[in-house]
């Protein structure tokens, strides 16, 4: 299927081929009939993107810190490579789509969107999209593609107007008539408003009097504070939406002057806010920010998991908006069409771009999306859609007779950043890569040279060619796709952890048990890294020499991560410890050279999220290990310090870029110019072992043993485990 594209790095727009978006829980597949360009949004992206470095620096400030903190703890090389990296990988655009249901993953949304409902959503600029129940609403039938295109846009407009609580009779001004200041202006109207429009644009202003709104000409040199007060009739106006777009404070400072005497102002749009203490206390004003289409917005337990919040305690979530919106043009009373400036076919979509940076006018954007085909049609194309073959440079043909022929399931950052060209280099055949949206797939399949792109993890599963699997997915897949895999007859490399529970730990151990001994199973391995660190190696081999226990001390400065990212939820991710302190376990394992037998854990607090902890290990040699994992250290510090003691002497490893050595004889320190953590060197040993039919690289044994204390200790309650 066709879908807008662009990438962050030189704010190229284009009309990419991409599969169809794979099945989800609670989703809808629509395809789409028309959808919006966002004058705002869209081309606040598209400027982004044409910057400099510079300017993309200055624009944002906080990215720049976090750039220079990881410079501090990993190096400038890798922090570079990262950087670029994140920036080189296209975003889909586009968030206002009008379009027919063909079909949806489990749990339909309280069966409200039989195939054939037409609905509106915020999916991107594609011929099918893929996007949460909660996200979307049926159409009227009165109200049309191209007036139903307009809704999300609509809907942040509604939300801005609900935080200034108009009533009837009450003067407002709207700063910025673009299309959220046009259709603002349009919905307090309704609610009984008398409304001052602002804008520079001579015919955005002539539109907002068509709407009934007096306006204020800033081109024309016409004072909006002073203009502001004959409207009001000298009292001051009762709020203030700002809906305009700009780096510049001015417009709060001007709405703050404009606003009677505990007067409302909302910001909706983008703009400085450098504020003036003077300006907001004499008249104790209130000042908010509006959050997109209203309550639900970025909460994914309602957004992806479909958690509807209770219409008793809150009205108007983002989909009740969307279906206000929607009534109002049901009913004449929002009006849209003379929005529309421009239309276009959806394969002429970067035309439509280059009016975004150009000098032509334009408002409303319409794309157009092959209304002619049928149903079937549209069947056909999904199922026939989700497998994209590439023309990417340098490829190859696969050899039949090869080895490591490698499938990736996953091409998220950590994939298309680390995993993928480390393959790449240990010299695996890339054969097909899959994503859930399809977008990275495409954008890494064609980068690195892979044969096919798709969103359909069963391609990669079932395909002949391909011998070995590598998933890089959310953690709650792992085991799942793990026993799949191992099922086919492929080998696999999962991205850690391997697994979230025992149950899921038990049942790769029983899919390992059935695979038949001749020829020999397929090979499983984690990606625990860390153990193949140059510095690390150079520690075990110091280590060897070593009789008697040893004391290892791994700090762990990990960083804060927000509650509601997906690596917090348990059902998910399995929270920090799974997720990522099982590196730390399986380290510790891998240096002490013998079993654990002992583990415990100690949390701080009482905190959910519970990643800041202390876990113990005692080994069968008698060496004790301490992971020290915090989420509330302060960046400065070491991010990773790994200390052993033993023997009269030491070891001190940081960030795997220096390692020293105390009271060892010809051995003082090892440090290198950029941070290796091991991760090139892990998945060469791997293809090694696939390509001359070795034993995997960690013995399956130890794998299941540090899932298994991993997950013990994750649900511990300070007590002790003995094994």
């Amino acid at each position: 299927m066709k879908q807008v594209l662009q990438n962050l790095k030189d704010g190229k727009t284009e009309l990419a081929e991409v599969p169809c978006p794979g099945p989800r829980a609670g989703h809808l597949f629509i395809r789409t009939h028309a959808s919006l360009v966002s004058a705002g949004t869209e081309r606040m992206l598209l400027e982004f993107g044409k910057a400099g470095w510079i300017d993309k620096a200055r624009q944002q400030p906080d990215k720049v810190k976090q750039v220079l903190e990881k410079v501090r703890t990993d190096g400038l090389a890798p922090t570079l490579e990262a950087v670029r990296s994140k920036l080189d990988q296209p975003i889909a655009l586009g968030y206002c789509n009008v379009g027919e249901v063909i079909g949806s993953g489990r749990e339909n949304p309280g069966g409200l969107f039989e195939p054939g409902a037409r609905v509106v959503s915020n999916g991107a600029h594609a011929e099918m999209v893929c996007v949460p129940g909660n996200l979307c609403a049926r159409v009227p039938d009165g109200v049309s593609d191209e007036e139903a295109a307009f809704t999300v846009v609509g809907a942040i407009a509604l939300q801005g107007v609900r935080l200034a609580r108009p009533t009837l009779g009450e003067c407002f001004v709207v700063t910025g008539l673009g299309l959220i200041g046009l259709m603002a202006v349009q919905l307090l109207k309704a609610h009984g408003c008398r409304v001052l429009g602002i804008d520079l644009d001579p015919r955005k202003l002539e539109l907002a009097r068509s709407f009934g709104a007096e306006t204020v000409d800033l081109s024309g040199g016409e004072d909006p504070v002073l203009s502001s007060k004959g409207f009001s009739r000298g009292r001051g106006v009762d709020g203030v939406l700002i809906t305009a777009s700009t780096k510049s404070s001015e417009p709060v400072h001007q709405a703050a002057l404009m606003c009677r005497k505990r007067g409302r102002i909302v910001l909706v749009g983008v703009t400085g806010l450098e504020l003036s203490r003077d300006d907001f206390y004499k008249k104790e004003l209130s000042f908010q920010v509006s959050c997109s289409y209203g309550p639900g917005r970025y909460d994914p337990q309602y957004e992806e998991k479909g958690c509807d919040y209770p219409v008793g305690y809150v009205r108007w979530t983002e989909q009740r908006n969307f279906e206000a919106v929607l009534d109002m043009m049901a009913e004449g009373r929002l009006g849209v069409r003379p929005l529309i400036t421009h239309r276009f076919p959806i394969e002429e979509a970067v035309r439509a771009y280059e009016l975004l940076g150009g000098k032509e006018p334009y408002l409303g954007i319409i794309l157009e999306y092959h209304p002619q085909m049928t149903q079937i049609g549209a069947d056909e194309t999904y199922r026939t859609g989700r497998v994209v073959a590439l023309e990417a440079e340098k490829q190859k043909e696969i050899d039949r007779d090869s080895r490591a022929v490698v499938g990736f399931i996953g091409a998220g950052n950590y994939a298309g950043r680390v995993l993928i060209p480390a393959f790449k280099a240990a010299g695996a055949a890339l054969h097909s890569v899959a994503s859930s949206g399809g977008v990275s797939a495409v954008h890494f399949g064609k980068k690195f040279g892979f044969q096919q792109a798709t969103t359909e993890a069963e391609t990669i599963l079932s395909h002949e060619e391909i011998d070995t699997v590598v998933i890089a997915t959310r953690h709650n897949t792992h085991a799942r796709f793990v026993c799949e895999a191992l099922r086919a007859g492929k080998h696999v490399f999962v991205e850690k952890p391997l697994c979230l529970t025992l149950d899921e730990l038990a049942e790769i151990q029983d899919t390992v048990a059935s695979l038949p001994a001749s020829p020999a199973p397929p090979k499983v391995m984690v990606g625990f890294n860390r153990r193949f660190a140059p510095q690390v190696r150079k520690m075990k081999e110091l280590l060897s020499g070593v009789q008697g226990p040893k004391s290892f001390i791994m700090t762990v400065n990990a960083g804060q991560i927000p509650g509601d990212h997906w690596t917090q939820d348990p059902a998910v991710g399995g929270g920090r410890i799974i997720g990522e302190a099982c590196h730390f376990i399986d380290l510790l394992r891998f240096l002490a050279g013998s079993a654990i037998t002992r583990y415990d854990a100690a949390y701080v607090g009482e905190d959910r999220l519970r990643d800041k902890a202390t876990l113990t290990l005692g080994f069968a040699d008698g060496s004790l290990g301490t992971v020290h994992y915090f989420a509330d250290g302060h960046k400065s510090f070491p991010k990773e310090r790994l200390e052993v003691f033993c023997g009269g002497r030491v070891l001190q490893l940081d960030n795997f870029r220096k390692l020293r050595g105390f009271g060892w004889k010809g051995f003082r320190k090892m440090n290198l110019w950029r941070q290796d953590k091991g991760q090139a060197a892990c998945a060469a040993a791997f293809v090694e072992a696939v390509k001359e039919g070795k034993p995997g690289p960690i013995p399956l044994e130890e794998l299941v043993e540090v899932s298994r204390v991993t997950i013990h200790l994750a649900s511990a309650d300070d007590a002790d485990y003995f094994i």
